[in-house]
């Protein structure tokens, strides 16, 4: 599409849709348009075909932000093609000239170009044409900043450490800018422009159907720059191996197996390209005495029979902090969980979780005979009750 068609098509109009129309109205008319026109529901209908791939570059332009803003400039800059003249230009009426004047390549002999702008606007649409300046490699061309890769690592944690938070140290091996070259790749620090992909470290290739995909350039590697005397220590990749050492910091409350981004930490970019991110990979040792249920703590406490039947107080240990004492109802059941608000793991808003604290009856394996004897008078007390007895009624009437 040239400059000249970007200007003079009326995206709005191929949309049906006003000038101020909203994100969601640009994309609910490109749909509407996409499914009525579709090739696959229009078999052998080439005006058909020309009306999708137009609603397609519009849909292309007006519904990326940047670019309609671009294409809004330009459209209020230049009309519809040609420029009017102010009351004392002469003539009176509309003048036309080649638009390839303007947007070519450069300014004419005596340093202005075409109504006066020196050295073209082509940076105007750069980012719509996927350019970064008029002129060819070497001209004025600017290569695009490149973004650093993400990087991904693992850290073991305790667990104490999981629930409360930790700043632990990593080390990272990763690609950084070359040291001996500058991150240029050449020896000499002036690596050229790539003619392939003029900088952009892309290839554009067509898809059907009005779309394009980019690529990375295959003769430059994405990075839009060819070393002339390529670096011996990057090999004119412009990236070498390093090592750094990073205090981490872990937000409490991470659970085992759970991935935390760190925005910005990874490998550094290229050409004042922001780095990429950093990925760490949590693992979480088990406790002795605590578990883990979402933001709930767990621990199994043994009490006595006697405790169980006729109740009381138990004291119960909290990660981390002093113990807490629960009361023990009267008859509570073996495997009964009570909770210990606030004394668990540390939520996202800042707040705790619960500890559950689970009962089990120890069962002593020795008896002394005072206690023996005790049981045994029980056992004489209790003889006409029979705890299974509703059990052997449920299994006969089922």
């Amino acid at each position: 599409m040239s400059t000249k068609d970007f200007i003079e098509k009326d995206y709005y109009k191929v949309l049906g849709v006003p000038k101020d129309a909203t994100e969601a109205e640009i994309k609910k008319a490109y749909r509407k348009l996409a499914r009525e026109f579709h090739p696959d529901a229009n078999k052998g209908n080439v005006k058909a075909e020309e009306r999708f791939k137009e609603i397609s570059e519009a849909n292309d332009i007006l519904g990326d932000p940047k670019k309609r803003k671009e294409y809004d400039e330009a459209r209020a800059l230049f009309g519809n093609g040609g420029f009017r003249p102010g009351p004392g230009a002469g003539g009176g009426g509309t003048f036309n000239f080649d638009l390839g004047d303007l947007f070519g390549g450069g300014a004419q002999a005596g340093g202005q170009g075409a109504g006066g702008f020196g050295g073209g606007l082509g940076d105007v649409f750069g980012g719509l044409f996927n350019r970064t300046g008029a002129g060819g490699p070497g001209t004025g061309t600017r290569t695009q900043p490149r973004r650093g890769q993400d990087v991904e690592s693992e850290v073991t944690l305790s667990f104490t450490e999981a629930i409360e938070g930790a700043t632990v140290p990593l080390r990272m091996s990763s690609q950084a800018p070359c040291k001996a070259c500058s991150g240029t790749g050449d020896k000499n620090g002036t690596p050229r422009v790539c003619p392939t992909c003029v900088g952009t470290g892309q290839v554009a290739r067509g898809s059907g159907g009005g779309f394009s995909l980019t690529d990375p350039c295959p003769d430059c590697k994405g990075r839009g720059l060819i070393a002339e005397d390529p670096c011996d220590v990057c090999k004119g990749s412009g990236r070498a191996k390093s090592s750094r050492t990073m205090q981490v910091r872990i937000p409490a409350g991470v659970s085992d197996g759970q991935r935390i981004r760190l925005r910005g930490k990874g490998t550094p970019g290229e050409r004042g390209g922001p780095a990429g991110d950093l990925y760490v990979v949590v693992h979480v040792k088990d406790h002795p005495v605590f578990g883990r249920r979402g933001d709930n703590l767990t621990v199994t406490v043994p009490v006595t029979y006697a405790e169980a039947a006729l109740g009381g107080e138990v004291r119960v240990p909290t990660l981390g902090g002093p113990p807490v004492t629960l009361k023990l109802p009267e008859g509570t059941p073996n495997g009964r969980t009570m909770r210990a608000r606030g004394k668990g793991a540390v939520r996202k808003d800042g707040t705790r979780g619960d500890l559950l604290v689970t009962v089990e009856v120890s069962v002593p394996k020795d008896l002394t005979g005072k206690a023996r004897d005790a049981l045994e008078a029980y056992r004489e007390a209790t003889a006409d009750e029979d705890p299974r007895a509703e059990l052997f009624q449920a299994a006969k009437g089922a």
